[in-house]
Parts: structure tokens; sequence; C-alpha cells
């Protein structure tokens, strides 16, 4: 299939190499374009802009956030003008639910097709081919679609017509998760005060409560190398700052939302910004008086 891709981050790079890889035709596009050198290296065709790799009929989008998008999708240049006719914009970013219903109506106002399929996992899963996606839209659209989801994951989670609702499956997934991370940490920071060794712990967590995404993310925290992000702080606060949206608009209560986004703003204003989300650990430890940034404050 011919497929543009725009926005190749940590996870938009493999994405498009497993694409690629699939025997796909992919044109890319990225702000840096360096990034899209290294894939017209590979193969891939080079866009001049985002209204380029449109044309090819199928656009995927991974960027940071709704703005980012937004900027590749309006203007001269971008995804709107260049799509055409029955064209499908697939948004595979985490967005706002509203947001994502808003792109929905700028595509059927110029007779495009608009799928929303966020995928769960971090680049080194997405280097795998071993994303799992949730996907929303028509569902002629979304069976097209298929090579190249396949491509991506081996898990489709069709969750509705409505592409908003994917994002929302996305938006509280993503809570989920940074609740469990925020949990491990607190739980790390206790056992060491209580004089657990933090290895030990993570052993007997992860036995009991035998996840995959537990041991992954235990695993992270004892190694605690924060300044390899893969999943970087600012960019878990702008998701639970979306999830904190859709509990405002859905007037449903979510205290434990409000405490993550505290910490993640407290790591976000300690220089932690660019770091793993992983360390929260730190703030956590702060606040329990040791590690590293316990002793500058001393």
């Amino acid at each position: 299939m011919k497929v543009g891709f725009i926005g190749l981050g940590n996870m938009g790079f493999p994405m498009a190499r497993n694409m690629l890889r699939a025997g796909h035709e992919v044109w890319v596009w990225n702000r840096t374009p360096e990034r899209a050198e290294q894939l017209v290296s590979d193969g891939a065709h080079l866009a001049a802009t985002p209204a380029e790799a449109a044309r090819v009929g199928i656009v995927f989008t991974m960027l940071a956030d709704d703005d980012a998008t937004r900027a590749v999708v309006e203007g001269i240049d971008g995804i709107l003008a260049g799509l055409p006719v029955g064209g499908v914009h697939v948004a595979a970013s985490t967005l706002s639910v509203a947001f994502s219903a808003d792109l929905a109506r700028l595509h059927h106002q110029r007779d495009q097709r608009y799928v929303a399929a966020p995928v769960f996992g971090r680049p080194s899963v997405a280097e795998q081919g071993g994303l799992r996606i949730v996907a929303a839209g028509p569902r002629e659209t979304l069976d097209m679609l298929r090579p190249l989801f396949h491509a991506l994951g081996p898990d489709l989670f069709v969750v509705g017509e409505a592409p908003e609702l994917a994002h929302a499956v996305k938006v509280i997934g993503n809570f989920l998760l940074t609740a469990m991370v925020e949990a491990l940490c607190e739980s790390f920071v206790l056992a060491g005060k209580a004089g657990i060794e933090r290895a030990r712990f993570a052993e007997v967590v992860n036995a009991v409560f035998r996840s995959p995404l537990v041991e992954s993310y235990s695993q992270l925290l004892l190694a605690e190398r924060f300044d390899q992000p893969a999943f970087r702080l600012r960019l878990g606060l702008k998701d639970v700052r979306l999830a904190l949206a859709l509990a405002e608009a859905t007037a449903t209560p979510l205290p434990l939302a409000d405490l993550i986004r505290q910490h993640a703003l407290e790591g976000v204003a300690r220089g932690m910004s660019e770091h793993d989300f992983t360390a929260l650990l730190r703030v956590l430890e702060a606040h329990a008086g040791i590690g590293p940034m316990a002793s500058k404050s001393a």
C-alpha cells in the first residue's frame, strides 16, 4: 500500500520503518529532516510538506500533542490541503478527545475520512512490531487499513465508529499506566525506608502480580536510567491532563489523577521534563526525605 507518515520521533520512526519492511511504499515527513533522511536511505520517499505526504491517499500522524498535530493538519501545506477526496488520515498519537472529534469534523467537511488509531507500547515495543492498536472509525475503512496496522503490531481493538472513542480509551489507558507507575514508586520508597532491598521487593511484586507491565516498569525503576527516556515526564504530565480534561467534561471525579499531576508537575519544576516518566521516583523519594534530591534540598 502507499502511505504517508508524518512524525518520526521515538515512536513514529520505528513505526514507519516497520511499514517499509512489510513492503509498503512510504512517504515520510518530519519537522527535522534528518530523521526522515535515515528512512529514505532504507527506501522511503521524502515528502517536502505534510500535504505532499498526504497526497498518496493515506497518511498517518504520530506527533507529541494536539498542537503539533494541528500544525501539520491545517494551512496550505497541511494534510487537509493535500489529502484527496476519500483519502484517510490516521491519527496514531495520544490526542485529546475533544480535538479528535474536531479532526473528524474537519475531514468530513472536505469529504475525507478520519480514523483514530492510537497505540500502546514503548519505543522498544514499536521497534519489535509489537504495538497494541486501539482504533475507531468506519468499519470498511478500518478493514482497508488492516495491512498497515498489521505492520505495527499483532493486536487491533476496534472500539466503535466515532474516532474520538479510540482516543478516550488511550487517554484512560495512559492514566491507568501513570497510576501504576505512581503506585510502584510509592511502594519502592516505602520498601526502602522499611529496610527492604528494592530488588528483592520487586521479585515479590513481579511474582505476585505477574504483569508484563509491572515487571517492565519495576525493572526500569531499579535501573534508574531516567536520562534515557522512552516516555518523557512532560508527555506523561500532558496525558494526565488529558485524562483530567475528559473527567471534567464527563463530570467524573478523578482524585488520583490530580495527585499524579502534582507529582509530575513537581518533577518538571525540578528540571526532569525530558527524563523518563519513571523519574517520578525521585519526587517521591524527596517527599520521604531520601534520595539525591532530598540530599540537595538539605
